[in-house]
């Protein structure tokens, strides 16, 4: 696999991920909650899960592409708010759009 390509397989894994809890009302997109809406406290938790789990997929493509490369606190912190913007489409469908009817 390419370089190029893996890291837009790792961009659009983040972008649906981040977008992924907003957009539902399952728990990862599979368990029925007993909330008729699931709250913000659920969507954010299953949103640092989806975090590791898209950067657990970064790590394996970077290593099936070559050495993976040391990473430090300023790495996860940044990649992290990316995470969070990558989101924010979600939430603003969810929460601060208006709803007619």
């Amino acid at each position: 696999m390419d370089v190029s390509v893996a890291s837009w397989l790792v961009i659009a894994a983040a972008l649906v991920a981040a977008n992924l809890p907003f957009f539902n009302d399952k728990v990862f997109a599979l368990v029925a909650t007993r909330w008729p809406r699931k709250p913000l406290f659920v969507r954010l938790a299953e949103m640092t899960v989806l975090y590791f789990v898209v950067g657990l997929i970064g790590f394996a493509l970077e290593a099936q592409i070559g050495n993976r490369f040391q990473q430090t606190w300023e790495f996860y912190a940044i990649s992290a708010c990316i995470f969070i913007v990558l989101g924010f489409p979600g939430f603003i469908v969810r929460y601060l759009r208006k709803r007619h009817g």
